[in-house]
């Protein structure tokens, strides 16, 4: 046993976010936290780790083993550099040793200015940089807290992989649904203060979950039937003059005190917008540089009502800047944004608004206003605010008070409390919770106006995107029809080397006099075009399959799995039909 945890209850003010559960880590246990914000899962991790005490119970690690501690607010040395911030706590012969894999590990990172002072670095450049002095300790247990946020796709890749190879004992929080679909073989789940266990990834803890519900569903429908029969009995004015009749009215008496199951609380979100024109933004020729280098150069698009687009690229390349350009909060350097009227533009950025931390909840959601209009009809600011999972308690709470999670989910909720009908994204996954996430893609699917979203979720974007942006180093903007898979599918097959084809056996034979079918491929000839429009059918089919699954997310892999192999079966057809074709044109002109 790597780590143990027995009867620990913690508690935050009147808060219990913990109360007598159990944990144990064994060696190849890689476990994923998941719980909606503010239910103590960093808490959790800081208890493992040793960085804090339980109010109650132990936690037990082996003396020999040695423990690696991602925090999701690290805190760093102003004036060291990335590589002194990396070796703060080792020796310098453990620097001399291990500075090459330091120095690989944080260009993989996108840290490549290795004297550049800790001080002078972004949140999410420091955040990598506290992930690699993670990684680079010699450690038995990894402890990660939300180690994916700030990391590009090829980031995401490259520690999926790394944490694959890892041999010790591994737990950490992290939304990305691809990432624990991947690497986890345990999910552990944290609600209302009690740990559920699950070995699996993530799609069969989905599985397993429903599973739960339904038998607890199904217990308490059967304690209800029998607390009816059994009340009716007591009603009936049975006294208690047997030992059997007393006995009866004991086990009623403790079926009628049994608690009932609990389900989680989740957050409901209604679509709700003003009214939007013809005319929506216009970028014409738009270029934008900072300090001589072209961030986005000649770029020209029309936004339209029912657009989902998805915005990628490296860190640093330039997708936050096109989405304030678009948002008229840049002006460009070069051409112009032209801005509908009708226009209400609800920006959600990745640095989020600067919140006042003495300020009420409700007064901050208040001041943007009263109530909203929604499909639903209107609801008033204190009804949103709880459907977001912020109840009356929580409130009249000062926002210092709230978890990283819960500030980003009342920073969401301001933006969609002004009824926007343009909306720009920037990593707006960062920090929300699994359970979030879900709801909040269902209603951005649902949304009447056009949505840019800047994300490095590879699950949200094959969920959202129905053209991807990849913004490329030197400002330029490439554009892919499709969602994420389609656009990493592309991508691999722009640049995968040209395989030489083979020559053909036919090829070392004795030429034919003259060209013909033979019989299986006049036969192959006639019906290939019903075939390709079949698989074309089924790709479609299965394309309308995907939009309409929701948040079923292991039906959404089946499907995206059987429509990739349609996909090279179509492709396979094409190359025949192609082939076919050249040998009927040859041998008509004979």
């Amino acid at each position: 046993m790597l780590l143990s945890a027995e009867h620990v209850s913690i508690n935050f003010g009147a808060r219990s976010l913990l109360t007598d559960v159990n944990f144990y880590l064994e060696p190849g246990d890689r476990v994923g936290v998941i719980g909606i914000n503010g239910t103590g899962k960093s808490t959790f991790l800081r208890v493992l780790s040793g960085q804090i005490e339980p109010d109650e119970g132990s936690v037990t690690r082996d003396p020999n083993v040695q423990v690696s501690f991602l925090s999701q607010n690290p805190e760093m040395r102003e004036d060291a550099t990335i590589l002194e911030q990396v070796f703060l706590s080792f020796p310098p012969e453990f620097r001399e040793l291990n500075e090459y894999e330091a120095k690989s590990m944080l260009t993989k990172l996108g840290l490549t200015e290795f004297e550049r002072r800790v001080g002078t670095l972004s949140g999410g450049q420091r955040k990598r940089l506290a992930l690699a002095a993670a990684l680079i300790h010699p450690a038995d247990v990894l402890i990660l807290d939300e180690p994916t946020n700030h990391l590009d796709t090829a980031m995401v890749t490259w520690l999926e992989d790394w944490l694959r190879r890892f041999r010790g004992g591994l737990i950490m929080v992290t939304h990305d649904r691809y990432f624990l679909e991947r690497v986890v073989n345990h999910i552990t789940e944290l609600s209302r203060g009690k740990l559920y266990h699950y070995e699996a990834n993530y799609s069969k803890y989905l599985e397993l979950k429903a599973e739960r519900a339904e038998m607890a569903e199904a217990s308490e429908r059967k304690r209800q039937s029998i607390l009816r029969t059994e009340r009716e009995w007591i009603l009936r004015g049975c006294k208690a003059r047997t030992t059997k009749s007393k006995d009866r009215i004991e086990r009623y008496e403790a079926l009628r005190d049994q608690e009932a199951p609990e389900s989680d609380e989740s957050v409901s979100l209604a679509a709700a917008s003003s009214r939007l024109g013809k005319k929506i933004i216009e970028l014409r020729d738009v270029g934008k540089a900072y300090d001589a280098r072209w961030v986005l150069r000649h770029f020209s698009y029309g936004v339209l009502r029912d657009d989902r687009i998805g915005i990628v690229g490296h860190n640093g390349v330039g997708k936050s800047t096109l989405l304030r350009l678009i948002a008229g909060e840049l002006q460009p350097d070069e051409g112009s944004v032209d801005i509908g009227t009708t226009v209400r533009i609800g920006h959600f950025s990745q640095e989020g608004r600067a919140l006042d931390l003495d300020q009420r909840v409700y007064d901050f959601i208040h001041e943007i206003g009263d109530e909203v209009k929604t499909e639903e009809g209107t609801l008033t600011a204190k009804a949103m605010m709880e459907r977001f999972l912020f109840p009356a308690d929580l409130q009249s709470q000062p926002i210092g008070k709230l978890s990283g999670g819960e500030r980003r989910r009342l920073y969401l909720l301001s933006i969609l409390m002004a009824a926007p009908n343009v909306l720009l994204l920037d990593e707006p996954t960062n920090d929300l919770d699994v359970t979030t996430l879900s709801i909040l893609e269902d209603y951005l699917q649902t949304f009447p106006g056009p949505i840019l979203a800047v994300s490095h979720d590879r699950f949200f974007l094959d969920k959202l995107a129905g053209q991807i942006f990849e913004v490329k180093d030197g400002g330029t903007i490439e554009r892919y029809v499709g969602n994420w898979t389609d656009w990493e599918g592309k991508r691999k097959a722009e640049t995968a080397p040209v395989p030489q084809k083979a020559e053909k056996a036919e090829q070392n034979r004795p030429r034919e006099r003259k060209l013909k079918f033979s019989f299986k491929e006049q036969r192959e000839f006639e019906t290939i075009e019903g075939d390709i429009a079949e698989l074309e059918q089924q790709i479609a089919d299965c394309e309308a399959a995907q939009s309409a699954c929701g948040s079923d997310y292991v039906k959404l892999q089946e499907l995206t799995e059987r429509q990739t192999a349609l996909e090279a079966a179509l492709e396979e057809k094409m190359d025949r039909w192609v082939y076919l074709t050249d040998l009927k044109e040859r041998i008509d002109a004979q």
